[in-house]
């Protein structure tokens, strides 16, 4: 069994976009392309995004820190610390509205 912090995975990992040109940080902290689950944490500075991109299976961000804008062509969601947003299954964006750090858990389809 394993144990993992994510308040200090998003400390550390807001850390490391801050210093970063990209503005971006992000480790996968369960599975991976062999499994069906995988679990990311990744951190933007204020401004920064994911430009629009599929969604690769069932997804939800949970935001453990600051603020975030999922966006669709038709719908936005903004979330905050504690906020579970489901991605929808339209093509999507994700904005850091402010530094902040989310657990992307997505369910791969096979």
């Amino acid at each position: 069994m394993e144990k993992l912090s994510l308040t200090a995975l998003a400390r550390q990992h807001l850390e490391t976009a801050r210093q970063e040109s990209s503005g971006r940080s992000a480790h996968t902290v369960y599975g991976g392309h062999e499994h069906v689950l995988r679990q990311t944490v990744m951190a933007f500075t204020a401004g920064r995004r994911l430009d629009e991109h599929e969604n690769p299976g069932e997804a939800t961000v949970h935001v453990l820190h600051g603020r975030v804008r999922l966006a669709t062509a038709d719908a936005s969601w903004e979330g905050s610390p504690g906020d579970l947003i489901v991605v929808p299954a339209a093509r999507h964006t994700l904005e850091a509205l402010e530094d902040a750090a989310v657990l992307l858990t997505v369910a791969k389809h096979r």
